[in-house]
């Protein structure tokens, strides 16, 4: 065991977040931390990082455990350069290993590795902050919501890197692929408590699916011995001076005892207007930041019903395309002409339309007292309840949120629009598993055009049918596919562009007398000469990248030569073995 946290309780104000609830990581953990927005996922792993105290309880670990901590919104010195902030929390790191920071920063789309932090985005400083935590020696990893602001590829290298990580880990995240692939162990903070599934996210949801129906089994139990034990208490009076004390006893002992808790559920109903058969027809569209080409010759005209996913590296201009066909940023060239009855309701991906100071119940009353839905007309206040925002929380303003609850509550201001075309920028990003499933189930049956940008691979696969994606040069290309179906094409055209490696040897006729070919006979008389020469190369290569340690450019170059010289001395090896076992077997005469 490396951390035990017991009895944990914690609240603000009048509502309790967690209450008596005991995690323990041992080696080799890796928790996935799932639950509804608000329920208090990032206070625990604040406890859990010691960057909050709980109300009571305990968290230890022994002395030797170091923890290192990815919050959902780091902290930044704005003095320092990127390569000094990712070092700043483990000065005794050696230059050595700068190497493996620069290329993890690489990998997470930041090749700039001396530019001040205070000129990033929001985006690349959590990107940073990734960065700083993997480098960074440590036991227990902490991440919160560590895919936010990754695109597609991020994700997937992010996911491998997990995978083949050797600590502990535990972090919060609602992408239900990467929580299948890496964790070994669900917990789900619900109501204030705590449920641990030794599983990752599919077993998960069967596991707990059991425990519910146990539990319901359980009530059902309870409730039918409270009628047979009602029915006797409420004989004749005769009756009752007789009764049996410790039987009454009971009774009252199942009276007072509580079934299991059940929790509110999100609704979403249907709130879209009437398309008509103009939607939006965008024509030769192109666009471009300081003449450097992000959308170029693009057209498409929308269909009714279409579900499209946009897909692309960060900064390619998946959220300048959006813009255009919502008319927030005109083209540099071609137009954008939308329908009579196009009605758009645009998810941004940063929710800045939300002013923090302003009450619940007052921003979704700007937008529409009442809202006409199939079940008839709802106020504003019936609408927050039916989206998990009780009476009390709709009079608090929204600073008081949680960063996944006012995600939520831009949701339904967007939707009580009634849109008819949704554009959804990384609608997944703070946003639960719950409502999320529910978001899916209502874009399934929503009555209009749906565009989203994201990087989450499973809500994808479920709502979209066609990808458009963002190439490097500015073109985007259009796959009539589902989300997973593009991914393995891409990945077999990747593959397929790729240099052929040297091809196995070919195995040998058995139906002749062995014997070396004329290429063998001067390949083994010089092979073992060129395996000293490639193994030389090799020495000389690896000094070469010490002296290179702060040319990052030269660097890159030399791992690059040092990489195909290891491919190459692996095939030399494998002739090697091959024409040895050859020469001792026409040595011995041996046909097998």
């Amino acid at each position: 065991m490396l951390l035990s946290a017991e009895k944990i309780s914690k609240s603000y104000s009048e509502k309790i977040l967690l209450r008596d609830i005991s995690l323990f990581i041992d080696e080799g953990d890796k928790i996935g931390v799932i639950g509804v927005n608000g329920t208090g996922k990032s206070t625990f792993l604040k406890i859990l990082a010691s960057e909050e105290q709980p109300d009571s309880g305990t968290v230890e670990k022994y002395s030797y455990v170091r923890i290192q901590y990815l919050a959902q919104n780091p902290l930044w010195d704005e003095q320092l350069t990127v390569l000094q902030h990712v070092f700043s929390g483990a000065p005794e790191l050696k230059e050595t290993d700068e190497f493996e920071a620069k290329s993890i920063l690489t990998k997470l789309g930041i090749s700039k590795f001396n530019t001040p932090v205070s000129s990033l985005s929001g985006g690349q400083k959590k990107r940073v902050a990734i960065a700083s935590a993997l480098i960074n020696p440590c036991e227990i990893l902490i991440l919160d919501e560590p895919t936010n602001h990754l695109d597609n590829e991020m994700v997937q290298w992010l996911e491998s890197y997990l995978i083949k990580y050797t600590g502990a880990l535990i972090m919060v995240t609602h992408d239900r692929y990467f929580l299948d692939r890496v964790t070994n162990k669900i917990v789900e903070i619900d109501n204030g408590h705590l449920y641990s599934y030794q599983a990752n996210y599919s077993q998960y949801i069967e596991l707990k699916a059991q425990r519910e129906e146990m539990e319901l089994g359980s009530e059902r139990k309870r409730q039918s011995i409270l009628r047979k034990e009602l029915e006797w208490i409420q004989r004749g009076a005769k009756a009752r001076s007789t009764k049996s004390k410790d039987r009454i006893a009971r009774f009252e002992a199942l009276s007072v005892k509580s079934g299991p808790a059940t929790a509110s559920k999100l609704e979403l109903g249907s709130m879209s207007s009437r398309l008509g058969k103009k939607t939006i027809e965008i024509n030769d569209v192109s666009f471009g930041f300081d003449g450097n080409p992000i959308i170029k010759n693009f057209s498409h005209i929308l269909l009714r019903d279409e579900r499209i996913g946009i897909v692309g590296k960060n900064g390619c201009g998946k959220s300048t395309l959006l813009n255009i066909i919502s008319g927030k940023l005109l083209p540099d060239s071609g137009s954008v002409v939308w329908g009579d009855t196009v009605k758009i309701g645009y998810f941004s991906q940063d929710s800045e339309e939300l002013n923090l100071h302003l009450r619940v119940i007052d921003y979704i009353k700007e937008i529409a007292a009442t809202i006409e839905t199939e079940d008839g007309i709802a106020t504003a206040s019936q609408m927050l309840e039916k989206y998990l925002f009780t009476p009390d929380m709709q009079w608090n303003t929204i600073g008081r949120l949680s960063g996944g609850e006012r995600r939520r509550l831009y949701l339904l201001g967007i939707l009580m629009q009634a849109p008819n075309v949704l554009l959804l920028d990384e609608p997944t990003n703070n946003l639960d598993i719950p409502t999320l499933i529910i978001l899916e189930k209502y874009l399934e049956f929503f009555n209009g055009v749906v565009i989203a940008v994201s990087h989450d691979r499973y809500f994808l696969d479920k709502v979209v049918d066609t990808i458009f994606d963002f190439t490097d040069d500015g073109e985007i290309k259009k796959h009539l596919c589902s989300y997973s179906d593009y991914w393995a094409q891409n990945t077999a055209t990747q593959s397929s562009k790729k240099t052929p490696g040297p091809t196995a040897p070919a195995r040998i006729n058995n139906s002749k007398k062995l014997k070396f070919t004329y290429k063998e006979q001067r390949e083994f008389a010089c092979i073992d000469s060129e395996i000293a020469n490639l193994e030389k190369e090799l020495e000389d290569t690896a000094v070469l990248i010490e002296d290179a340690a702060s040319d990052y450019i030269k660097l890159q170059q030399l791992l690059a030569i040092k990489q195909t010289l290891n491919e190459k001395l692996e095939y030399k090896i494998e002739r090697w073995v091959y024409l040895n076992d050859l020469a001792e077997k026409i040595a011995g005469n041996v046909i097998p």
